[in-house]
C-alpha cells in the first residue's frame, strides 16, 4: 500500500509542525501540508491546528513508494519521461489507491521528484516528471504559459476527411442531473482551441485515426471537441453516448460488454503520442515508443 501508519508516543508538549520536521525531515510547507490532508493524529483524533501543542500517541499516514518496475523511456539529470499504459492513475486518488505513476516516480528519483501534468487514467502515453524541486517549477510554469507542445493519437467515429481546427469554448458543468459531462461546449466557458488531423480511416470499424494538438489545455478538452464536431473517441463512455451509458459507467455498472457495444472500445481510445518543449538551452521532442500500437 502506499500509506503505511507510523506511531510515536510524545511525553513532553510540542508545536504539530515542529514535531513533523525534526521527525520527519521535512519542511515547514511540508508538515502543514501533512497536517491539511488530515494525515495526522493524535490519540485517535485528526489534529486539525497546525501549532497545536501535543503529547501522546501520534500516528502518521505516511507515503510509501509501491513500484512494480515502470521505466522512463527517456530521462536527464533534472526530468523523465514515461510511456504510461492505459488504465493507471498518474497520482494517487486517495489512501487507498495501490499504486500510480506517482509511486514508479518517486521510487526512482526519491521525494522531491514529481509528475509536472496529468493525463486521465484511461489515457496512455506520454507523462513528463521532474526529479527536482526546480525543474518542477520550471515545467507547470511552461505549462501555464503554453510553452510546452503535446500531441495525440485517438480512434474516433466515422470519416475525417479534412483538417479540423476546433475552437469552442469548454465550460464545467453543474447539472449532473440532467447530463452526465465533467465539461460541456458553451458560450459562457473559457476558451479552447483544437488542431485535428486525419491520419488513416479504418473502413471496417467506421472510424478514423486522427491526430490531436491541443493549442489550449482545458479538462477532457480533445474528448469534448470530438464530442462536438460528431465524432466522439471511441471507448468513451461519457462523452458520445446517453444518459444512462453514462451513468452506469460512474457507478461502476457497466460491464466490458455493454461499454464496447455502445461506445465501441473496452477503453477511451486516447494516446499521448508526442510531447515538446525547450529546457535549458536544448529543444526536445520526445514520442511515445507504443504510438499506434496502443489503439489498436
Amino acid at each position: 500500500m502506499p500509506f503505511r501508519k507510523k506511531k510515536i508516543f510524545i511525553r513532553n508538549e510540542t508545536k504539530a509542525f515542529i514535531f513533523l520536521m525534526k521527525t520527519f525531515d521535512i519542511s515547514q510547507k511540508e508538515a502543514q501540508k501533512w497536517i491539511d490532508k488530515k494525515r495526522v493524529f493524535v490519540n485517535g483524533k485528526v489534529l486539525v491546528k497546525k501549532a497545536a501543542l501535543i503529547k501522546g500517541e501520534v500516528e502518521v499516514s505516511l507515503y510509501e513508494p509501491n513500484p512494480i518496475g515502470l521505466k522512463p523511456i527517456f530521462q536527464t539529470e533534472d526530468f523523465a519521461i514515461f510511456d504510461k499504459p492505459s488504465g493507471l492513475l498518474v497520482h494517487p486518488k486517495n489512501r487507498e489507491t495501490r499504486h500510480s505513476l506517482t509511486d514508479e516516480v518517486r521510487a526512482l528519483f526519491g521525494k522531491e521528484a514529481n509528475i509536472t501534468h496529468r493525463i486521465d487514467r484511461e489515457t496512455s502515453g506520454i507523462v513528463l516528471c521532474s526529479k527536482k524541486k526546480e525543474a518542477e517549477i520550471f515545467f507547470k510554469k511552461a505549462f501555464e504559459e503554453k510553452k510546452i507542445k503535446k500531441g495525440y493519437l485517438a480512434l474516433v467515429k466515422g470519416k475525417v476527411e479534412k483538417e479540423i481546427l476546433i475552437k469552442a469554448p469548454i465550460l464545467k458543468n453543474r447539472k449532473f442531473q440532467k447530463i452526465k459531462l465533467k465539461v460541456t461546449i458553451d458560450e459562457k466557458g473559457k476558451y479552447a482551441e483544437t488542431l485535428i488531423k486525419p491520419l488513416k480511416f479504418l473502413e471496417e470499424k467506421n472510424a478514423t485515426l486522427i491526430e490531436a494538438i491541443p493549442v489550449t489545455g482545458r479538462q477532457h478538452q480533445i474528448r469534448v471537441h470530438m464530442f462536438h464536431v460528431k465524432h466522439p473517441i471511441l471507448g468513451d463512455p461519457i462523452y458520445g453516448t446517453d444518459f444512462e451509458t453514462a451513468e452506469k459507467y460512474l457507478n461502476g455498472e457497466l460491464t466490458e460488454e455493454e461499454r464496447v457495444k455502445k461506445t465501441g472500445a473496452n477503453r477511451i481510445m486516447l494516446h499521448a503520442w508526442w510531447i515538446e518543449f525547450n529546457y535549458k538551452g536544448l529543444k526536445y521532442k520526445i514520442y511515445s515508443k507504443n504510438g499506434f500500437t496502443s489503439l489498436f
